[in-house]
C-alpha cells in the first residue's frame, strides 16, 4: 500500500487523539535515515523520540531480538522467570548511580516506570504526597499525567486528575526562573500545600524533556538531595529521555554527583523494544510485598535481549563520547545561527541533547514559526520536532550513531529552513 492509501485507512480508522500528522508511512530505516513505503529518503532528527541513540535497526540488537523469539517469545516473568530479566536487572544496578545497592524492577513504558517509582517510594516512606516541577513530563498514564507540568495536549480532555501532586518551578533563566527563586518556591510548597511528613518523594527530570531541553544546575539537584534527606523523602530522578547515553553520560544525572534513591529509564535502552525499569536502593525497592509489583508483559524476553545488545554496543562503540563529540559539534552550529538569524535564541546542550530557541522580532516564544519550521522540513526530507513551554522549541534527537554526511545534510535542511523564514 502507499502513503495514500494508509492516509485513507488512518483517518477512517485510528482514533483522532492517537493519529500521527504526519502523511508519510515508514517502510524501513536503518541507522539515522527512513524511507517511506513510497520509497521517499527521510532523515531522522527526532529518532523516535530518543528512543533511537544508537540507531535504526542496529544490526547487533536486530540479531540478539531475534535469536530470542526463536527460542522464547514469553512467560510472564511472575510465573516463570529467565535469564534475561536477571541480567538486565544485574546491569542496571551496576550501572545506575543510586545510593547503595540497587535493585531493579522492569515494566513496559516511561509512565509505567514512574507511576511505578511512586508507588514504590508510598511503601518505603508510608507517605502520599509527591513534588514534581513545571514544564516536567512524565506519562499519559492518568497518575503522570498528573505529575505533568504541562497541560496541553496531556491532560486538557480527560477531567479532574489524581490528587496528592504538588508542583514547583524548574530553574529555567530564560524563562524568568533563576536557580534561587526556585528553591524559594520549592520550600514554599513544603510550606503550604505539600507538608514533609506527609511528602513521599521529590520527582524530577534532571534535563527537562518536553519542558524544553533544560539542563538543571548540579547545585539545584544537590539541593532537592538536601531537601530529601532532611525531610525523609525519596528522590526520584526521571532519566526516561535523558538516560542511555543521550547527554554524554549514561545517565544525565551523573554530570552532578548527586546520587538519588530511584532512577526511572525506558526510551533508548532497548533501541526500539518496548521496556522501562526502575533502579533504586534496595531498602526502598524491597518496601512493598510479594507480588505488589509486576505486569504480564514486564520485562519480556526479546526486550530484554535488546537490552543487553544495546549495552554491549555503548562498549564496543564508544557511544557516550560519540554523544558528547555530536553534543559539540550541535553547539558550535547552533551558535553560528544564533549569530546569524534573530529568531534563534537560547541555544544549549548537554552531550547531545541539545534545543534551541524560536523567537519573534520582540524576543517572545514564537510557537508558529517552530511549527512552520517542523512542516518545511518534512517537506525537504527532515523529521524535525519541537518541545518546550511554550512549544518554541528544536530539539535534536538524531541517533548519536549518525553518519557524519547525513548530520550534515540533515543541518543544512534546518538552516535552509531558518534562511527561508528570515528572508
Amino acid at each position: 500500500m502507499n502513503n495514500a492509501q494508509l492516509n485513507e485507512l488512518k483517518n477512517k480508522y485510528v482514533a483522532n487523539g492517537a493519529a500521527s500528522p504526519a502523511t508519510q508511512f515508514a517502510d524501513r530505516a536503518e541507522n539515522s535515515v527512513i524511507w517511506d513505503v513510497d520509497g521517499n529518503r527521510i532523515i531522522d532528527f527526532a529518532g523516535g523520540i530518543g528512543v533511537l541513540n544508537i540507531g535504526h535497526c542496529h544490526p547487533k540488537v536486530v540479531a540478539a531480538v531475534q535469536a530470542q523469539v526463536a527460542n522464547l517469545m514469553h512467560t510472564c516473568q511472575i510465573v516463570i522467570p529467565y535469564a534475561g530479566y536477571v541480567q538486565v536487572a544485574e546491569k542496571l544496578s551496576q550501572l545506575a548511580p543510586v545510593r547503595g545497592h540497587g535493585k531493579v524492577m522492569l515494566v513496559n513504558s516511561g509512565a509505567e516506570a514512574l507511576e511505578n517509582a511512586v508507588k514504590i517510594a508510598r511503601a518505603a516512606t508510608g507517605k502520599n504526597n509527591v513534588i514534581c516541577f513545571d514544564g516536567g513530563y512524565h506519562g499519559r498514564t492518568l497518575f503522570t499525567m498528573a505529575m505533568n507540568g504541562k497541560v496541553a495536549p496531556y491532560a486538557g480532555d480527560f477531567g479532574t486528575m489524581p490528587g496528592n501532586v504538588f508542583r514547583a518551578p524548574y530553574p529555567v533563566p530564560s524563562l524568568g526562573v533563576s536557580e534561587e527563586e526556585a528553591i524559594r518556591r520549592l520550600h514554599t510548597t513544603l510550606k503550604t500545600d505539600a507538608n514533609p511528613r506527609d511528602t513521599a518523594a521529590i520527582v524530577i527530570e534532571p534535563v527537562l524533556g518536553e519542558g524544553g531541553f533544560h539542563p538543571a544546575p548540579a547545585s539545584f539537584l544537590k539541593a532537592i538531595r538536601d531537601i530529601c534527606d532532611e525531610h525523609g523523602m525519596l528522590m526520584i530522578v526521571d532519566e526516561v529521555q535523558s538516560g542511555f547515553g543521550r547527554t554524554g553520560k549514561m545517565f544525565a544525572i551523573e554530570h552532578s554527583g548527586v546520587q538519588p534513591d530511584l532512577i526511572t529509564m525506558a526510551k533508548s535502552m532497548a533501541a526500539g523494544m518496548p521496556i522501562s525499569a526502575i533502579v533504586g536502593t534496595d531498602k526502598y525497592m524491597d518496601a512493598s510485598g510479594p507480588n505488589s509489583l509486576g505486569g504480564t508483559y514486564s520485562g519480556s524476553p526479546a526486550s530484554c535481549a535488546a537490552v543487553l545488545a544495546v549495552l554491549e554496543v555503548f562498549e564496543e562503540e564508544n557511544i557516550l563520547a560519540r554523544s558528547m563529540a555530536l553534543g559539540e559539534k550541535l553547539g558550535q552550529r547552533f551558535t553560528q545561527w544564533q549569530e546569524q538569524f534573530a529568531s534563534v535564541e537560547n541555544v544549549r546542550h548537554l552531550g547531545s541533547m541539545a534545543a534551541f530557541d524560536l523567537v519573534t522580532a520582540d524576543h517572545k516564544p514564537d510557537a508558529e514559526l517552530t511549527a512552520a519550521m517542523c512542516k518545511l522540513a518534512r517537506e525537504k526530507g527532515l523529521i524535525l520536532i519541537a518541545c518546550g513551554f511554550y512549544g518554541n522549541t528544536l530539539r535534536f534527537l538524531m541517533p548519536v550513531t549518525i553518519e557524519d554526511e547525513v548530520l550534515e545534510e540533515g543541518l543544512a535542511i534546518v538552516e535552509a529552513c531558518l534562511a527561508e523564514f528570515a528572508a
